[in-house]
């Protein structure tokens, strides 16, 4: 069987050593030796003065948008995992979405003006699939409108853009460190922020609001990771520029041996080192894609329709038609990527897709 991807696991004998200091120092979550260790080492892999580690991807969202946010209209991406919009909902805000564009697959800054008001607090992007949004105008219009910026950089771990992390942008950014992304700690995440006042009110949100054992600085949640999580995540580190490195051979060889005449493929914005997180393809229309999807997974390919449905369109998150998502979201298949897919069936995914387009 071939899924859209395939968790790393790195040598078990390596993460048990960490598992051995665990049981060692008795100490399970609350920000142990190996939390701390963590972050320590992300600052330095990820060139970045400030982390903080949380236990899944989604929390950071929810946190930022409760500082941030205040119950106001968010300005977000309709083309994206359901989890950006419904942390939205979740902290009593109300997503306003923007179509995106037709190539990068991200927000259209050019459409961001148009549908500020007076509610509005945020504008929420994604980098969808670790590709950066246009954040000179993105930063250019919330300068100009007072408001805050949150990245949704679930998918951009180890991306950087003229020369500086991914997560060095904006008020607050998110990322996912789950067990389906390049990085990982089984469940996991991550916020990122420049700004010291905020940072600290990141930090006691995402832990029940202390101001150590007996205080409390406001209102917080527990966002916080096990030292067992954290443990996957220091094995698995080291092995980054080997995962990468075997992904690009993946892209490189889906890019040399599909024929992309009549398919699309994700456009990389310039400056941008990506990290080959995604290989989402655009067919001509949905039938397409349909007949692809049904011929490979009878031969136990499985990819995967990411994103579909067009958020806007989910009960919940109504707004109005966002044709260019919608478009895409109804036409794109991610097809299998992770680092110990062989070329034999590489090249049986390409046959397949090759012969039926």
């Amino acid at each position: 069987m071939i899924n859209v991807t395939q968790t790393f696991f790195p040598p078990l004998e390596e993460y048990q050593r960490y598992l051995q200091r665990i049981w060692t120092n008795q100490w399970l979550t609350n920000r142990g030796e190996l939390v701390l260790e963590l972050e320590e080492k992300l600052k330095t892999y990820l060139s970045v003065d400030h982390i903080l580690v949380t236990n899944n991807g989604t929390i950071p969202l929810q946190i930022a948008l409760k500082l941030l946010g205040n119950g106001g209209e968010i300005i977000t991406t309709p083309f994206s995992y359901v989890a950006t919009s419904a942390a939205i909902v979740w902290e009593h805000c109300t997503p306003v979405f923007v179509d995106i564009h037709p190539e990068y697959l991200t927000i259209d800054e050019t459409k961001i003006e148009a549908a500020i008001t007076d509610k509005t607090t945020c504008i929420l992007a994604t980098h969808v699939f670790g590709n950066p949004c246009h954040i000179e105008a993105i930063g250019a219009i919330a300068e100009k409108h007072h408001l805050k910026v949150i990245y949704d950089a679930a998918h951009a771990f180890g991306v950087t853009y003229k020369g500086k992390s991914i997560f060095e942008y904006g008020d607050v950014s998110t990322c996912s460190f789950h067990a389906t992304k390049l990085f990982h700690t089984g469940e996991g995440g991550a916020l990122f922020t420049k700004d010291a006042e905020l940072e600290h009110q990141l930090f006691y949100s995402h832990n029940f609001g202390h101001n150590g054992p007996l205080a409390f600085h406001g209102l917080g949640v527990n966002g916080k990771i096990s030292e067992l999580q954290a443990a996957m995540g220091l094995a698995v580190l080291p092995y980054m520029e080997t995962i990468i490195a075997e992904r690009k051979r993946v892209v490189d060889f889906y890019n040399q041996h599909l024929n992309l005449d009549k398919i699309q493929t994700l456009k990389i914005r310039v400056n941008t080192q990506w990290n080959y997180s995604y290989y989402p393809v655009v067919f001509k229309d949905e039938v397409t894609l349909l007949q692809v999807q049904k011929t490979l997974n009878a031969e136990q390919i499985f990819p995967r329709r990411y994103f579909y449905p067009s958020l806007n369109t989910v009960d919940y998150l109504s707004g109005q038609k966002m044709s260019v998502s919608e478009s895409i979201a109804a036409r794109v298949l991610c097809l299998p990527l992770y680092a110990e897919l062989k070329n034999m069936d590489l090249e049986k995914i390409i046959c397949i897709i090759n012969t039926l387009k």
